[in-house]
């Protein structure tokens, strides 16, 4: 998502690499052979921060490079107020909101402009042009969500990965004034996906999905189904009808050139219509996955 944003505002003049690629867990990452001498080539590292990046050596050559650019760190210094927190721990997954992912903006701009002067104007120019576009989609995705009915706008994903999303895309007005946005989304694993989860974790997800009347679960690209099946079992014992959605969401990662969901804006969109599309019709038995 980083990498995309910095291709966007460098254009040909940046030749960017992005080190964890595809479908590896962020969140875990550690350095492996070779990505030392490729991060010592580097003139600019850019990461997320806010403790996404939280594998031991990946994490100490992060803080210890002056090169290195934490841009969710930059943000929170900037506004944090607009960061939030899971059971005492930051949440780091801020591309899930484009209206913050685009704060981002200024800070790769200016990092850019400093390493290429002469090139500043065209940063400045591209970085600009595409505030425009993500402002553009924040709206788009802000009336498609705001469209499905009130009763029905609650999400359930595989890991806590959904909180900004939720939040900016979901809640109703009253409900970000006093805070209570956070009942409209619910994962059994936490902030860094396990697949472990305890009788009790699945008991507090049932109880969600009973309370809400909420019937379907969205599992993700890049983690293990294994959670969402054990709760959508458990459900059934109960007589509770849960089901999982065919299509997947992105949360920790982009999907692949061939299914055109390998840009920032790609992934969001195609959460957004996913989404909308099984929250709308969540008594639709043919999009759900019998498993």
């Amino acid at each position: 998502m980083i990498d995309d944003i910095v291709k966007s505002i460098g254009g040909d003049n940046v030749d960017s690499y992005t080190l964890i690629q595809g479908e590896l867990d962020p969140h875990a990452y550690q350095l492996v052979k070779g990505d030392g001498e490729t991060l010592s080539f580097a003139d600019v590292i850019f990461y997320n921060g806010l403790g996404l990046e939280h594998g031991p050596s990946l994490q100490a050559y992060l803080h210890k490079s002056s090169k290195s650019i934490g841009l969710g760190d930059k943000i929170r210094e900037k506004y944090p107020e607009r960061i939030l927190y899971e059971k005492g721990q930051l949440d780091p997954h801020i591309w899930m909101d484009v209206s913050l992912w685009s704060e981002t903006i200024p800070f790769i701009v200016e990092a850019l402009s400093k390493k290429d002067p002469s090139n500043a104007e065209m940063y400045a120019h591209n970085g600009k042009e595409l505030t425009k576009v993500l402002d553009k989609v924040h709206l788009e995705i802000t009336e498609m969500l705001q469209q499905i009915p009130e009763q029905q706008r609650y999400l359930v994903t595989s890991h806590d990965a959904f909180n900004y999303f939720t939040k900016s895309y979901l809640a109703e007005e009253t409900e970000l004034a006093n805070n209570s946005w956070k009942k409209r989304f619910a994962a059994p694993e936490g902030l860094a996906p396990e697949s472990q989860l305890s009788v009790s974790e699945i008991k507090l997800i049932i109880d969600h999905l009973r309370k809400y009347d909420l019937h379907v679960m969205f599992p993700e690209s890049n983690v293990s189904k294994d959670s969402i099946r054990k709760i959508t079992l458990a459900a059934t014992e109960i007589g509770l009808r849960v089901e999982i959605a065919c299509a997947h969401l992105y949360a920790d990662a982009m999907g692949s050139v061939a299914s055109g969901d390998n840009t920032y804006i790609g992934m969001i969109m195609h959460n957004a219509k996913t989404i909308s599309h099984y929250l709308k019709s969540n008594t639709n038995h043919k999009d759900f996955c019998l498993e």
